[in-house]
């Protein structure tokens, strides 16, 4: 890796507060602009994204968040293509809050009768409604995790990788944007979009998140997108796997809910496990445990994008 993903390994893993994500912008913006770059901050609801290059002209748009999440004490279990186990997983999350609902309102309701308060009676809806909105925040903005390897400094690296490799003949097919809030509700993605309307329709996106952990590197497509048979094609040509990573563009179900959602031609990138029972899965995020980067995924993605880029400038020559 070069010295500047290293950097950003060592002193910017945690990129959650207003503070820390300013420092990494000014720290990012200077670096482009080293490169020969010209990097400018979009402002959206919500949002703050580092675009560089033309987005209304480029032929493929490549994206990563740059935001990181809250720490939690079990990790986001994702299986893109296994919905039923996905679904399970996530209303076992909300089991614990049940619980907690009912021990606090069991405890109100015995000490209201035992001395006959009707002011502890009133008091069990709001005291729910508290719990509730703790848990949601909580997983929005609790503390920061300090460990984001794999969510998402692994796409930011990726990223910038390939931007700072890439030749000055192929620059004008791409636009490179770093995404600011994906973890809050995709608000970076949305800004964009909602901005550069001919991007959201038109121009293909692929977009990495979670790229380092697992030897499975997966490419869903939108519903759109798995209709151009050629653009898939064209893909799978430009990201080869070899005799330990495998990578696959996947046609039949799967999904990935990230910032290639807010494109109608959105390919979202993750690096997955493999068991046989519940397919491929991705674990460790947004826990303290996300601390696995493997250069040889971001090496893999960084050659795939630059193959694209120049497939697309011979294209245009000829």
């Amino acid at each position: 890796m070069t010295p500047q993903s290293h950097k950003i390994m060592e002193d910017f893993q945690i990129r959650k507060s207003r503070k820390q994500k300013e420092a990494f912008r000014t720290w990012l913006c200077a670096e482009l602009q080293n490169a020969g770059y010209t990097p400018r901050t979009e402002k959206g609801f919500a949002a703050q994204n580092v675009v560089v290059g033309d987005p209304e002209n480029a032929r493929v748009i490549f994206s990563a968040h740059y935001d990181t999440c809250a720490v939690l004490p079990i990790p986001n279990f994702i299986t893109p293509r296994n919905i039923f186990f996905y679904i399970g997983y996530q209303l076992l999350l909300v089991i614990p809050l049940f619980l907690a609902l009912l021990i606090v309102e069991g405890i109100l309701l015995a000490v209201a009768e035992a001395l006959q308060s009707l002011a502890l009676l009133l008091l069990m809806p709001v005291t729910s409604i508290a719990l509730c909105a703790l848990f949601v925040w909580w997983i929005i903005d609790g503390p920061a995790n300090c460990h984001t390897a794999n969510d998402n400094t692994s796409g930011v690296i990726t990223l910038l990788e390939t931007a700072l490799s890439l030749p000055p003949e192929d620059r004008s097919m791409v636009c490179f944007v770093f995404f600011d809030n994906e973890e809050k509700g995709m608000f970076g993605s949305a800004a964009f979009t909602k901005k550069h309307r001919k991007a959201k329709k038109e121009t293909l996106n692929i977009n990495f998140d979670c790229v380092s952990d697992g030897d499975y590197i997966q490419f869903f497509p939108g519903s759109r997108l798995r209709k151009d048979k050629k653009a898939l094609e064209r893909i799978e040509a430009a990201f080869q796997g070899n005799a330990e990573k495998q990578t696959e563009v996947v046609r039949d179900f799967g999904f990935y809910p990230s910032d290639n959602v807010s494109f109608k031609r959105g390919v979202g990138v993750c690096a997955l496990k493999h068991r046989k029972i519940i397919g491929y899965y991705m674990d460790r995020i947004h826990t303290r445990r996300d601390t696995v980067l493997e250069e040889e995924n971001i090496e893999l993605l960084r050659r795939g994008a630059l193959t694209l880029a120049a497939g697309y400038r011979k294209e245009t020559v000829s």
